[in-house]
């Protein structure tokens, strides 16, 4: 999410060679830095609900992780986008749950 200096055209700032093309990629990046305010928004809202479980969990005298759910996750984001969506879902399994 940078901003762009009064000293760079729209051109230098995005690489496009026109200012149509400039506009237009100008337009989406402000949509891309929106939804990954949402997305970094769902991803702290995923970890609190994360962090309940595993409290509930092991105040039950349950483990700290549940090894058959979390490779649920892993086949469902890995389904959705292949080898990277198994990468996400790793990192997010961490960031709900801290390395193992």
């Amino acid at each position: 999410m940078t901003a762009m200096t009064t000293a760079q055209a729209p051109t230098e700032v995005t690489g496009a060679r026109t200012e149509q093309a400039a506009s237009l990629i100008g337009d989406a990046r402000e949509r891309i830095d929106a939804i990954d305010l949402r997305i970094i928004g769902l991803i702290r809202e995923r970890m609190a609900f994360s962090s309940m479980i595993q409290d509930t969990r092991i105040a039950s005298g349950g483990r700290r992780v549940n090894l058959s759910r979390e490779m649920e996750i892993l086949s469902t984001y890995n389904e959705a986008f292949g080898k990277p969506g198994t990468s996400l879902a790793m990192t997010l399994l961490e960031l709900g749950r801290g390395r193992i």
